[in-house]
């Protein structure tokens, strides 16, 4: 296949970085980024339950007898595969073999041994191949063991390229899987469900390959069949006759249950058997977590807490990879933990010193991310307060969408020292939500870096949340990819420029998952139509490209300017359906008053849109401002207009359209 033999294909410009998703430079081994579709391992299966195809037609390597080439691995008498082909004989066996025993450890074992991560993309894409030729138990089982190895052993990029490679083979897989495309769909859908794959993969596999291709259509299919359907969820889980596998919350809550009857018990071997029985050793970081949480919540059961924490490491129960990531999420976490717990950072440092000076926690542990108070530098109890007000005042704005009253809120906090940290918490609260409070935080931040925020304000926000980017992911699977739009949309509606992005870079450490999320930013701005993908990122824009909607404002307004009717402009302007794009109706408006006899009906139009609130007062100010900044190329083509504009400007403040702080700005 082309994309294997290096040719740049999507699969290659997957690979450099155009559909990349941080996870900071790879999939670490301890397994610790993110664990979603949480499998139980699959009773044994009999042999003769798997598919009733030959694969040797799949394969295509039949000079090799895979068992052997297993045998010799597993003896230690052949060498690690040092190159892709070679890696492909030995991986034929595994999934063999898996298919057979439904053994999801030994799988995950074998694939470790054999050394080379950086083909793991293709066991990827040998497994789901060599599934949809068999029966739909063979199926749910490859889906399962994915989610098993995600994270720990295939994070998203090589996943991401994995299922690149299948998209782009959609035509050959078609040859001998009549139903190729369907089923393909159906991985590329439960592969979304489970969370191993972003939604915006969707979108990205579109951009790169041809519109008229196999693999186009599997990905609508997959959208418009699947994960667009009432309940997707379920009917996707269900494609293969269901799954008895945990989802996450289920997990957490048994995790929980488990937790909170040891501390009642004491019981250690009884709470190591029954988080055995979940058979989740990838998402033993989560019970560590709550483990903590509840030391910290209930100081009295900390003894039972190190006691479980510290036989389960000492037993190689949890691996000390697991329990350095569990701590590590306490300690993102812990400034708002002592919202609820004031004393939580003292709890959390006596369980914290405990682990380490009875020598079950690596000594050199240290939190995964700094602080919010180192990066502004003041002292911990005006940074509580400050995120807790600010925290209701983002959740109001939630409720209300009102952006004046959310201005207002801000500035009585008096606090602009630490407008990062709002920001901050603005997109990490709308990364948690649906596309409606993404798109209102875009439109927020818009009208913040009007009225309060500074360049620099905006630049330090993204670097704390870039920072932290990868105990973002913990949580939130898609948190780089969201990152990623959110910084893109920022520099479509002009709060930051592209060069902000590169300054932004430079503060990062290289190859991490923050800098990866910029380079991704990048590739998004870089991409055809770019404006017009990332302003409907979120269903905030119409799917118009930004030259395409400024063109459409220029022929509405010519249109009214001569003769049209007022109120047909407005509707004109309200059928746009990019209210976050309404700066530029006032820019073209003012030059285009400038520049004619018949400015008098111009700002009555603009008048006729502040009354209706059709152009909010953020918008006005912005549309201003953008004339204010091109008067010097203005006047070479209307001598007047600083004279011009100076009226208009005075018309505008004796209405109320602009904001107070307009006069100062630059």
């Amino acid at each position: 296949m082309a994309a294997e033999d290096g040719a740049r294909s999507p699969t290659r410009m997957l690979a450099e970085g155009h559909l990349r998703v941080a996870t900071g430079g790879g999939a670490p081994a301890d397994g610790g980024i993110a664990v979603r579709h949480l499998p139980h391992h699959h009773h044994t299966a009999k042999k003769e339950g798997v598919g009733a195809k030959s694969e040797e037609n799949n394969h295509g390597d039949a000079d090799f007898s895979p068992s052997q080439e297993l045998d010799k691995l597993v003896n230690g008498n052949n060498k690690v595969p040092a190159t892709l082909d070679d890696y492909r004989k030995l991986v034929v066996p595994v999934i063999e073999e898996y298919f057979s025993t439904g053994d999801v450890e030994l799988a995950a074992s074998e694939l470790r041994n054999l050394g080379s991560d950086q083909f793991h993309y293709y066991f990827v894409k040998k497994l789901i191949s060599m599934a949809m030729d068999r029966h739909d138990k063979e199926k749910e089982m490859a889906s399962v063991l994915l989610s098993a190895l995600y994270a720990d052993l295939l994070g998203t990029f090589k996943m991401s390229e994995g299922f690149m490679m299948l998209l782009e083979s959609t035509e050959d897989l078609s040859v001998d899987i009549p139903d190729a495309v369907d089923v393909l769909a159906v991985f590329v859908a439960r592969a979304v469900v489970d969370e191993i794959l972003p939604p915006v993969f969707l979108t990205r596999g579109r951009a790169l390959l041809p519109e008229s291709s196999k693999g186009v259509e599997v990905l609508q299919i997959a959208e418009k069949s699947y994960l667009s359907a009432p309940h997707h969820a379920e009917l996707v889980e269900s494609k293969w006759g269901g799954s008895t596998y945990f989802t996450v919350e289920e997990a957490k809550k048994r995790i929980q249950s488990i937790l909170r009857e040891y501390i009642e018990s004491g019981d250690t071997d009884e709470a190591f058997r029954c988080i055995r029985e979940l058979g989740l050793p990838f998402f033993h970081h989560e019970v560590v977590k709550r483990a903590l949480i509840l030391g910290i919540e209930n100081p009295s059961s900390q003894p039972l807490v190190l006691k479980l924490l510290k036989e389960s490491t000492a037993g190689c129960f949890i691996s000390s990879n697991q329990l350095s990531k569990g701590f590590s999420r306490v300690a993102e976490s812990v400034d708002d933990l002592s919202l609820d717990v004031p004393s939580a950072k003292t709890l959390f440092d006596k369980l914290l010193s405990a682990a380490i000076s009875e020598g079950w926690l690596d000594a050199s542990f240290s939190k995964s991310a700094a602080s919010d108070e180192d990066h502004v530098n003041a002292s911990g109890e005006k940074v509580k307060r400050f995120k807790e007000e600010s925290g209701h005042i983002i959740q109001e704005y939630f409720l209300s969408d009102d952006v004046p009253e959310l201005l207002r809120s801000l500035q009585e906090l008096s606090a602009p020292e630490y407008n990062a940290i709002f920001l901050k918490k603005l997109i990490t609260v709308a990364m948690d939500r649906k596309n409606r409070e993404k798109e209102m935080a875009s439109v927020l931040l818009s009208s913040l870096s009007l009225e309060l925020f500074s360049t620099d304000d905006i630049m330090k926000g993204f670097i704390m949340l870039l920072q932290s980017a990868e105990d973002t992911a913990l949580d939130i699977v898609d948190a780089p990819s969201e990152l990623a739009l959110f910084l893109a949309r920022a520099v479509i509606d002009e709060v930051l420029v592209p060069l902000n992005l590169d300054d932004i870079s430079s503060k990062l450490r290289p190859n991490s998952s923050g800098s990866q999320t910029v380079q991704m930013a990048s590739s998004l701005l870089a991409a055809r139509h770019s404006g017009e993908r990332i302003l409907r990122c979120w269903g905030g824009g119409t799917g118009w490209a930004v030259e395409d909607a400024k063109d459409k404002i220029s022929k509405l307004l010519e249109e009214y300017n001569t003769g049209g009717d007022l109120g047909e402009a407005c509707q004109c302007i309200r059928d746009l359906g990019m209210p976050f794009f309404n700066h530029e109706v006032v820019k073209k408006a003012l030059v285009m008053a400038m520049d004619k006899q018949n400015e008098a009906s111009i700002l009555a139009l603009l008048q006729e849109c502040f009354g209706e609130g059709l152009i909010t007062i953020n918008q006005m100010t912005k549309g201003f401002a953008r004339v204010k900044e091109g008067l010097d190329d203005l006047v070479l083509d209307i001598p007047n207009a600083q004279e011009k504009f100076g009226a208009y400007v005075e018309l505008a403040t004796e209405r109320g359209w602009l904001l107070p702080s307009f006069s100062s700005a630059p």
